[in-house]
C-alpha cells in the first residue's frame, strides 16, 4: 500500500492539513475493494483527484476509466448516455450505441455532480448498484455490467432528500464510504503553499520570472474566504502571472484580484441591538404591516362610502344607509362627518375600467370580517405605536403620520378615537 505522501507526489497534491490527508488515508484504504464511495465537498476543491486515486490503486486498474459529468449532459439524453440505446430507440438514433456502463465493464465510472440527476436516472443507477443490471433505451433484453462506481457532489444530499430531489436509498447505496474534502478557506496552512507551486508552474508555461507576494499580501491571502477554492486560487495566479509586469506583488495589487475582498475568513460579527422605537425590530415590523392594513381597510370603507353615496334612486339610499351603519357603526364620529360631508356631494356615473373588479357585496363582507377580526391586542399596539412616534416626533402629527406610513387625517381620527 503506497504512502499519503507517495500518493501526494503521484497526483500532484498539494498540502498538509489533517482533514485533506484524513480523506487521502480513506481513499486508500477503500481502493482495493468494489465499495460505493461518495465524495463530498464544495465546488472547486478537487474531489476529481480521489476517484483516480481509488481507480489505479484497485485491482481495476487496468480496465477502463471513465469520468462523467452529470450536470452537463441534458436530461433527455442523460440515460443514453449512461446505458445506451438501440437504434430507433428514438429520434435521431440512427443506430445502436454502447453507454458507459458498457464500455467501463471491469472497470470504474466516475459520476461526478451526481445530485443533478434526473430521479428516472437515479432508477436505473439503483438498480446497476443493486444487481449489476441495466436496459439499454429501447431495448427490454437486461444486460450486466461489473463496474466500479465513485460519486462526488457539490450539494447537500440531506437537503436534496428532503425535498424530493433524490432518492434516499440511491443515497446510501452510493455512501458506503463518504470521503469529504475540505474547502479552502480550512486549509490555511496549504494556501500559500498552493499559491506558490501555481505561481511556478505559469512562469515555466509562459517563460517569465516568477512572482511573489509581499508579507501583507500573504496575510491578505489566508484572511481571503476563497469561494471557490483552489480552482478560483489557481485562476489568481495565472491572472497575476500574465497580466503584471512587477513580479513583487503589493497589497494593494492582491486586493483588486479578489472579489469582496473585505470579507474576512472570520464568523459574522452580529450588529449591536437595536434602539427601542426603530422599527427594524422584528417584531414592531409586523405590527406596522398590520397597521397599514387597517388604514387601507378604512380606505376601502370610504371609496365604499361614495360608491354608495352616488346612487340616484331614494330606495337605493336608503338601503345603502343600512349598509352604511352595518359597516361603520353609530359610534364613530369621524366616520359620521364623512357620512354628512358626501351627501350633498352631486351623483356621478361610475366609471369601470376593469371588468373583473370584485363586487360591492364582496367588498362590503371583506370589509365587515376584518372589522371582526381586529383584537384588543392589535389595538393596543396601535395606540402604543401611535405614542412612540408622536413622542419621538415632539407631538408633530404630520412628521408622526409620515413615519407611521398613514396619512394625517388618519392619524388625527386616531387621536381622536383612542383620546390620546
Amino acid at each position: 500500500m503506497e504512502s499519503i505522501q507517495a500518493i501526494k507526489q503521484r497526483f500532484e497534491i498539494i498540502g498538509n492539513d489533517v482533514k485533506l490527508n484524513r480523506a487521502l488515508e480513506k481513499a486508500i484504504q477503500v481502493a482495493p475493494t468494489d465499495i460505493s464511495v461518495l465524495v463530498t465537498g464544495e465546488s472547486g476543491v478537487g474531489k476529481e483527484s480521489i476517484p483516480k486515486i481509488i481507480h489505479s490503486l484497485s485491482h481495476r486498474k487496468h480496465a477502463k476509466y471513465i469520468a462523467v459529468n452529470c450536470g452537463a449532459i441534458p436530461e433527455g439524453t442523460i440515460d443514453s448516455e449512461l446505458f445506451g440505446h438501440e437504434k430507433g430507440a428514438f429520434t435521431g438514433a440512427t443506430q445502436t450505441r454502447n453507454g458507459y456502463f458498457e464500455v467501463a465493464d471491469g472497470g470504474t465510472i466516475f459520476l461526478d455532480e451526481v445530485g443533478e440527476l434526473p430521479l428516472t436516472t437515479q432508477v436505473r443507477l439503483l438498480r446497476v448498484l443493486e444487481n449489476g443490471e441495466f436496459l439499454k433505451v429501447g431495448s427490454s433484453q437486461v444486460q450486466k455490467t461489473n463496474v466500479r462506481i465513485v460519486a462526488a457532489t457539490n450539494i447537500n444530499m440531506l437537503e436534496a432528500i428532503k425535498k424530493g430531489k433524490f432518492r434516499e436509498d440511491l443515497y446510501y447505496r452510493l455512501s458506503t464510504v463518504e470521503i469529504n474534502i475540505p474547502p479552502l478557506r480550512q486549509r490555511q496552512a496549504d494556501i500559500h503553499l498552493l499559491f506558490r507551486k501555481f505561481a511556478s508552474d505559469f512562469a515555466q508555461k509562459y517563460k517569465m520570472p516568477t512572482i511573489r507576494l509581499e508579507d501583507d499580501a500573504v496575510q491578505l491571502l489566508l484572511k481571503y474566504r476563497w469561494p471557490g477554492n483552489i480552482r478560483q486560487l489557481r485562476n489568481v495566479a495565472e491572472q497575476i502571472s500574465v497580466l503584471e509586469e512587477s513580479r513583487e506583488i503589493s497589497l494593494s495589487c492582491l486586493n483588486s484580484y479578489l472579489p469582496n475582498a473585505g470579507d474576512s475568513n472570520l464568523p459574522a460579527v452580529v450588529g449591536p441591538k437595536s434602539k427601542e422605537g426603530d422599527f427594524s425590530n422584528e417584531r414592531e415590523i409586523l405590527y406596522k404591516v398590520l397597521f397599514d392594513m387597517k388604514g387601507d381597510l378604512n380606505d376601502l370603507k370610504k371609496l365604499t362610502l361614495e360608491l354608495l353615496k352616488n346612487n340616484d334612486s331614494d330606495k337605493v339610499q336608503e338601503e345603502n344607509q343600512n349598509l352604511i351603519r352595518k359597516i361603520y357603526g353609530d359610534a364613530d364620529e369621524a366616520v359620521e362627518e364623512e357620512s354628512t360631508a358626501l351627501e350633498v356631494l352631486p351623483s356621478a356615473p361610475l366609471r369601470r375600467e376593469r371588468p373583473a373588479e370584485p363586487s360591492l357585496e364582496d367588498k362590503y363582507h371583506f370589509a365587515e370580517e376584518i372589522e371582526e377580526e381586529e383584537t384588543l391586542s392589535l389595538q393596543e399596539k396601535e395606540i402604543e405605536l401611535i405614542k412612540k412616534s408622536l413622542e419621538r416626533n415632539r407631538g408633530k402629527r404630520k412628521a408622526a403620520a409620515s413615519e407611521l406610513g398613514i396619512s394625517e387625517r388618519t392619524l388625527y381620527r386616531k387621536i381622536k378615537q383612542y383620546d390620546l
